[in-house]
């Protein structure tokens, strides 16, 4: 069993002889995160904004100003309402972690969510430019080095969160949005990081299955056990789940949803106030072996880190 990366210490949960509850393992594991975070702080790059990106090599998304997929919903695809099976059951899947179970009786969860788009492909350097160079944000350097259609990282969850409202606030206003984008968002729809749910329903589809594709793991069909980032949608995989690209491999992707115990709830606020704030993250990342990127695994992040091998994708919804 491969170990995933040291700073997403909620992941390593592996040990099930241990007579410990739930709550009392990702408190432990809050506290290694924040210290394994922290410790990189003061080490940084240094910040910029927008007078690097004329070293930015442009992106493959190129047809519009916002450097998105050259589509009718310029990449967001549609995840129909309904049910799905949240977490993982042991008997069905060996390499399940203590954190992905739902309870001590009970392995999974059935979710029920209304209907959503989410990115076909993970944010891109070309993408985030884009932002930086409009809004001047002070983002680190290392976010903006690099083709421009690989996925962005070395952000913050803020960083991630004012991308996404400046984006939504871009389309609503543009010209140039495709009518139906625009008349969704027109009706109060809003683009935003996908919940912990939206993120492992797209990732796995309605029938519980392991991977995007399946139950074997396929260095095929996705960016793992290797050394660096690709282009998003490099690897071919027409059995993944509603044909998205990199929800396996490649970065770690940033969710909206606090990092606490199942059974998860569409509310958004942690359950204790008092404990260190970690948002989730899923899906792995390019150098995690075939345990760490699968569909539900669960990884924790300070909001104030940035990491070369964590980025994120959007989602298109209606607020509750």
């Amino acid at each position: 069993m491969s170990r995933p990366h040291r700073e997403t210490a909620q992941v390593a949960m592996s040990d099930r002889g241990r007579a410990i509850g739930l709550a009392a393992i990702v408190l432990v594991a809050s506290f290694l995160t924040i210290w394994m975070f922290t410790k990189g702080r003061a080490a940084l790059a240094e910040q910029t904004s927008a007078p690097i990106l004329d070293r930015i090599e442009p992106s493959r998304f190129s047809a519009n100003p916002w450097s998105l997929p050259d589509d009718a919903m310029l990449g967001f695809i549609e995840i129909p309402a309904g049910t799905f099976l949240m977490g993982s059951d042991p008997a069905i899947d060996p390499a399940a972690y203590e954190n992905e179970r739902w309870s001590a009786t009970e392995r999974r969860g059935e979710i029920d969510l209304p209907r959503y788009f989410i990115g076909r492909y993970e944010v891109t350097i070309a993408q985030f430019a884009a932002f930086v160079a409009d809004t001047h944000r002070k983002v680190d350097a290392q976010a903006l080095r690099g083709h421009g259609d690989r996925p962005v990282t070395n952000v913050t969850w803020a960083d991630a969160i004012a991308y996404a409202r400046w984006l939504e606030q871009r389309l609503r206003t543009s010209p140039q949005t495709p009518a139906t984008l625009k008349s969704l968002l027109e009706s109060g729809w809003r683009i935003m990081l996908p919940s912990e749910a939206q993120w492992e329903k797209a990732a796995r589809g309605a029938d519980g299955r392991i991977y995007p594709w399946g139950s074997v793991p396929d260095p095929e069909k996705a960016n793992f056990g290797r050394s660096g980032t690709t282009p998003v949608g490099s690897f071919e995989c027409a059995d993944c789940a509603f044909g998205l690209a990199d929800m396996s491999g490649n970065v770690w992707e940033l969710t909206r949803s606090f990092f606490q115990p199942y059974p998860w709830t569409p509310d958004e606020t942690p359950r204790d106030l008092h404990a260190p704030a970690l948002f989730v993250m899923r899906g792995g990342s390019y150098s995690d072996g075939p345990n760490n990127v699968r569909a539900a695994v669960r990884g924790g992040i300070d909001p104030g880190a940035r990491r070369a091998f964590i980025g994120f994708r959007l989602v298109l919804e209606l607020p509750p």
